[in-house]
């Protein structure tokens, strides 16, 4: 049997863009044809973008979509000898044909089809619904399964290729079904979030997967930002002893080769996977720039307050966006220290971003006299505090309606547990880029970020976040000398609690027998629980953990369980 080549096209789909996503496919299609493929697999829902959601439930998306699948279809019959296969969402009554028996469709299924010759040759519906984490697919897609509707194995250059779709792959029955078709090869189209170290955990299970089929397994995946999801691309192939042999590269667009020996071994460049800390910065850095870039937005607003959490969103913005998309405000208080207003001013310049300063002082003088009679006779508390960050969050939303720049707050993952944030003020934004990032990994994030070789606006070589900045104690500077410990654990311990609690679903009995003392875990899951309602009117961020505040935390309010 010869050679022959497969193109696994790791593309970045907007949800919704039917146009601009059969754009993305068609000329995929026609470099993967130049290149000499005979197959090529585009990832799940590749034409409509992941997760559509409740659009599914609308006629004139399943229209669209079915209206666009066809003509790409038929705008691919020129490129002879290639057979293409992707993801879409697909109506039930269009698949009343191929039901193995008398049942009642439902209104839609996850899809894949193979289009060929200028037509749609074949149709497989995904058989395995994930409802957990971010996934809720059961909530608008029936089991090709339980539809009575079977298998798909489709040849090309001689070979049969059996078609599954992510969360298949994890299971073993739709696998062996597709082999009892013919099927020599596996292909699965994915759209699989990204949460730190997953592709590890998608290899192992596809190595499961190759290894008790005996066949080797071809993985298309997303990559780009939707929302608070990321998709990390790193497609890869697997032979049938269960080696990793080809693997595309880490957050990047492009096509992956397999080639496919006679013999069945399979060929092809492999990509190393980053290192954590890369990992989640390649992650943020997607997550804005698609936020960003696909809803149109002409770039983004950050209070640079000379702490470490904004000069981390600042350092990933002007890698997403570039400097001249990234503007700057500092917006000293009564309480700013002046080594802040220095670091904010210095790292600004060294990335070459806009810059400007607004004092709070006046405006917290007026709040504070009109607020005199009121609380005459009151001591000052977190109410002063709140005061000033809310002047802040209105002089940045003001001009962001101005200017029509985005809000990207500056709140960690530690913070947004505990409620160490301030609703209407340092919450107020439009996208929260370090939402999932717990305030330990903040710091491992800036360190990495300025042990690479970063070019300054002036042309030298440096650090990107100013070292004073990393080891000054966090302060929200809103009372003289202000720590956060003040009022919160050290981080090593809030972190490691939360990990446990809110990330493993640990009860506080579990994290006090790991060694924890039980007025910390009591202090922090205390919080974790009270301070739900401000996380529910927090802006959508970046998910880059197995669990995030967002998708997949789901908590009412109005609760009184307290283990």
């Amino acid at each position: 049997m010869s050679n022959i080549r497969v193109a696994l096209a790791q593309i970045n789909p907007t949800v919704g863009d039917f146009a601009g996503n059969a754009r993305l496919i068609a000329d995929a299609a026609r470099e993967a044809h130049a290149g000499g493929a005979v197959l090529m697999i585009a990832p799940e829902l590749a034409l409509s973008g992941y997760p559509p959601e409740d659009l599914l439930l609308r006629p004139a998306f399943m229209d669209a979509c079915e209206r666009v699948l066809h003509a790409l279809a038929a705008e691919l019959a020129p490129l002879q000898g290639l057979t293409v296969v992707l993801g879409h969402p697909a109506r039930g009554a269009t698949m009343a044909s191929l039901r193995t028996r008398s049942v009642a469709l439902p209104p839609c299924f996850n899809a894949a089809s193979v289009l060929a010759g200028g037509h749609v040759q074949a149709t497989y519906c995904k058989r395995e619904l994930p409802n957990y984490q971010v996934f809720d697919e059961r909530r608008t897609f029936a089991s090709g399964r339980d539809a009575g509707l079977g298998p798909v194995v489709c040849e090309a250059g001689g070979r049969r290729f059996g078609i599954l779709i992510c969360e298949d792959a994890w299971f073993d029955e739709p696998a062996a079904t597709a082999v009892a078709a013919g099927a020599e090869v596996l292909c699965v189209l994915n759209a699989s979030p990204f949460h730190l170290d997953k592709s590890g955990e998608r290899e192992a299970r596809m190595i499961e997967r190759a290894v008790a089929v005996q066949r080797p397994l071809l993985y298309a995946h997303l990559v780009g930002g939707q929302d608070e999801i990321v998709f990390d691309g790193e497609s890869f192939a697997v032979d049938a002893g269960g080696r990793v042999a080809v693997r595309g590269g880490c957050f990047e667009a492009g096509l992956v080769w397999v080639e496919i020996a006679g013999d069945g071994s399979l060929h092809g460049e492999r990509h190393e996977t980053p290192c954590l800390e890369e990992q989640a910065w390649r992650a943020l850095v997607t997550g804005v720039r698609d936020y960003i870039g696909k809803n149109g937005f002409p770039g983004a607003i950050i209070g640079l307050s000379g702490g470490v959490d904004s000069a981390l969103v600042l350092a990933i913005a002007v890698d997403a966006l570039g400097a001249e998309r990234v503007r700057t405000v500092m917006m000293p208080s009564p309480y700013t220290a002046e080594i802040s207003w220095l670091d904010a001013r210095e790292m600004a310049a060294w990335l070459g971003v806009r810059y400007d300063e607004i004092a709070v002082a006046p405006m917290f003088a007026a709040f504070r006299a009109a607020l005199a009679e009121e609380f005459a006779g009151l001591p000052e508390d977190a109410t002063e505090e709140n005061i000033q960050a809310r002047i802040r969050g209105t002089l940045l939303m003001a001009l962001s309606n101005k200017h029509g720049s985005i809000v990207l707050t500056t709140g960690n993952k530690s913070e947004m547990a505990t409620g160490y944030c301030t609703l209407y003020g340092d919450m107020a934004g439009g996208f929260a880029v370090i939402k999932d990032v717990a305030k330990t990994l903040v710091y491992r994030l800036a360190d990495w970020k300025n042990r690479q070789a970063n070019r300054r606006a002036d042309g030298s070589i440096g650090a990107v976040i100013p070292q004073r900045i990393l080891t000054r104690p966090p302060s929200a500077e809103l009372r003289p000398n202000q720590t956060d410990q003040d009022s919160l654990p050290p981080y090593e311990v809030l972190d490691a609690i939360l990990a446990r609690y809110m990330e493993d679903d640990q009860g506080i009995e579990q994290i006090v027998a790991a060694g924890f003392a039980y007025a910390d875990v009591e202090r922090v899951t205390r919080l974790i629980k009270v301070n739900e309602y401000k996380r529910r009117q927090a802006p959508v961020g970046i998910r880059i953990t197995h669990r995030a505040f967002g998708r997949d935390w789901r908590y009412p309010i109005t609760s009184k369980f307290r283990a």
